[in-house]
């Protein structure tokens, strides 16, 4: 009907909706709200943090495509990636975790996609205490099967790239009305500033 038939190219019409307080739902939360996170970053870059490169990438859910390219060129001691975090305060979402949307950013403590060889990451340690040191010990935690994100093989490049994934509760995930709180968009910005500021120079990164 209406021209339509299989193997039509068909997208969700782009749409945000404002929910009650600071909540917003609509297309592509994921990523859209990291890409945000970044540009706001890129606003308050301080003096005295480490040479920091700040990637948009694309096709993380195609094998990574864009942020394998940019860490083969960029060669980076640490990689930080920004994505969300899946939201567990929900009934249907209750036993897969504690995240909390409202709560403030997450680090993720381990992930793992579950089908075939595909990866997932386990952060490296002086970065989760550079995460807990930047937050106060208050940043929300992780541990998730059904994940890939960008690190996934990021980490295993050359030597090896000291890796962690930060990001914001979301609720929704890949559909149409992807929901997250601005105060955690808001809360990530500044553990990410407070994360850079405490970053020594000759930050030791040997595991063991």
């Amino acid at each position: 009907a209406a021209g339509i038939s299989i193997g039509t190219p068909v997208v969700y019409r782009g749409q945000v909706v404002e929910l009650a307080g600071d909540r917003i739902a609509g297309t592509s939360v994921d990523d859209r709200a990291g890409c945000a996170v970044l540009l706001e970053l890129a606003r308050e870059v301080g003096e005295g943090w480490p040479t920091l490169h700040l990637v948009w990438s694309v096709q993380e859910e195609f094998n990574l495509r864009g942020a394998v390219v940019a860490a083969q060129v960029l060669q980076p001691d640490i990689a930080i990636q920004i994505d969300l975090m899946q939201a567990t305060d929900t009934p249907d979402m209750a036993d897969r975790g504690e995240m909390v949307m409202g709560g403030g950013p997450g680090i993720s403590l381990y992930s793992f996609h579950g089908r075939g060889t595909l990866n997932g990451v386990i952060p490296h340690p002086a970065l989760v205490r550079l995460m807990e040191d930047a937050s106060g010990g208050q940043v929300q935690r992780s541990a998730q099967v059904g994940v890939l994100t960008d690190l996934s093989y990021i980490q295993t490049l050359g030597a090896g790239v000291a890796s962690i994934d930060v990001g914001f509760p979301m609720r929704h995930a890949h559909s149409a009305v992807e929901c997250c709180d601005l105060g955690d968009l808001v809360g990530l910005v500044g553990l990410l500033r407070a994360a850079l500021g405490l970053i020594p120079a000759g930050m030791r990164l040997e595991r063991g």
